[in-house]
């Protein structure tokens, strides 16, 4: 098994470590940086492939990675944007059969979320093919000192009808892909109402957070549906994740990931999301939040 990342500008894609953890540390990455890219996998990989492509150009990298890649029978990305992009066009350029969504990925078995991670349907797959790995739906594991490293001399296709390039624009955290998002707010059942449910966004746009919820939020219709962390909603896996009025129902916490730091806001000393916080504060979140999104305005008049 390998994995594959598209890496633009130097960075790994999202969910780079567990895909390059379900294939037992094999990785190749193609694209802009692939050297400063490596030195993010210490630990996580035992054998890194670097293939210099310069900017995303999916078409051409499907053929010459099919060249390449001929030998591989299973390849796995993470289900990133530019993942979820390149995946369908290798597997066609090496005929072979395309897994997306998977949760699980070994060559026995390949298990894949349907209707918005509800069930989990297990499949036998065929002896080669290509999957892309849901974000947040592994642990990131390995130990391995230096992983070896060998780099493969790009040749364009010329022949490919990929987008020209122009130029890439920094994300907005009020609409990147919560799956995407380094920073997450997330609002749950102990806020009051509307407004401040939208004094926390608010809150979020100050901290350069995406915001989140949870079920009973969605369904109170206060935000779309598209906002709903957990095991039925999206899986996410960001460095900052603050729960405000979140209980931490393990259908929640399952679809976080694991946060480099996690603050919880609740006046439940005891639920599930205190204990798993680096920072937990005892109090009325609905007071809390009305307070920091006086602060935050002010701080941002001053500036």
């Amino acid at each position: 098994m390998l994995s594959l990342l598209p890496i633009r500008q130097g960075m790994n894609p999202a969910g780079f470590g567990e895909a390059v953890s379900e294939c037992g540390g094999r990785v190749l990455l193609i694209g802009e940086g692939c050297r400063d890219a490596a030195t993010q996998l210490r630990g996580i990989a035992s054998e890194i492939t670097i293939v210099e492509a310069g900017t995303f150009a999916p078409a051409a990298w499907a053929r010459f990675l099919a060249i390449q890649l001929g030998g591989e029978d299973i390849i796995v990305f993470s289900a990133s944007p530019d993942g979820r992009d390149l995946a369908p066009r290798l597997a066609f350029e090496l005929g072979v059969s395309l897994y997306a969504g998977a949760v699980r990925v070994t060559a026995q078995r390949v298990d894949l979320a349907q209707w918005g991670g509800q069930s989990i349907e297990s499949l036998q797959p065929e002896s080669r093919f290509v999957a892309t790995l849901q974000i947040g739906a592994r642990d990131v594991v390995g130990n391995f000192a230096n992983g070896s490293v060998v780099e493969l001399e790009y040749v364009t296709d010329k022949t490919s009808n990929d987008s020209t390039f122009i130029s890439t624009t920094p994300p907005d955290a009020a609409s990147v892909d919560l799956a995407e998002a380094p920073r997450i707010v997330t609002g749950g059942a102990g806020i009051s109402d509307a407004d401040i449910f939208a004094k926390l966004g608010a809150v979020a746009t100050a901290l350069g957070a995406s915001l989140g919820a949870t079920r009973v939020v969605t369904d109170r219709g206060w935000v779309d549906h598209a906002r709903q962390i957990g095991t039925t909603g999206v899986i996410v896996a960001p460095r900052l994740y603050i729960a405000c009025a979140v209980s931490g129902a393990v259908q929640h916490t399952s679809g976080i990931g694991q946060p480099q730091h996690i603050i919880s806001i609740n006046t439940d000393p005891s639920c599930p999301m205190m204990r798993l916080a680096d920072l937990a504060v005892v109090g009325d979140v609905n007071e809390i939040i009305v307070e920091l999104e006086s602060l935050l305005t002010v701080n941002a008049s001053a500036t």
